[in-house]
């Protein structure tokens, strides 16, 4: 647990909180400043930062939780959909340093954009990206 982390206080009872889930090494809760209702945030008991900080042993009980509390908040929430998502350092919009992901009930019409997308230049900038992200794979 990290003494300044808001999540960290969640998890420990000392700031309240809309539980839904709270099970061996997850716990998952409303999102106080939803981007729609029933949106919940599903996070690590322990403090982990970043995706990249999660100890990959953590990957089947956290796929469990997330898939669990998404299907309930899809019907909770009489949903079409679901996004699932994780913000992970500042410049990605990540406001707390504690790995978490959204579950985000989706609705027809809801009017929630992602994000817009963008071409390659050329095959040729696409396939050297893809190179340089294989060598940094290793």
């Amino acid at each position: 647990m990290s003494d300044d982390c808001i999540f960290c206080k969640i998890i420990e009872g000392t700031i309240p909180c809309a539980k839904v889930y709270d099970r061996g090494g997850i716990f998952a809760f409303l999102d106080i400043a939803p981007v729609n209702k029933g949106h919940v945030l599903v996070v690590p008991r322990v403090h982990y930062a970043t995706l990249f900080d999660l100890p990959s042993d953590i990957g089947r009980e956290l796929l469990g939780a997330l898939k669990l509390v998404g299907r309930a908040v899809m019907q909770a929430t009489g949903a079409a959909g679901l996004n699932v998502g994780m913000n992970n350092f500042e410049v990605a919009g990540q406001l707390v340093h504690h790995a978490h992901f959204h579950l985000i009930p989706r609705h027809e019409g809801d009017g929630l954009r992602l994000w817009t997308q963008h071409a390659y230049e050329s095959g040729d900038e696409m396939q050297k990206l893809a190179q340089a992200v294989k060598q940094a794979i290793g």
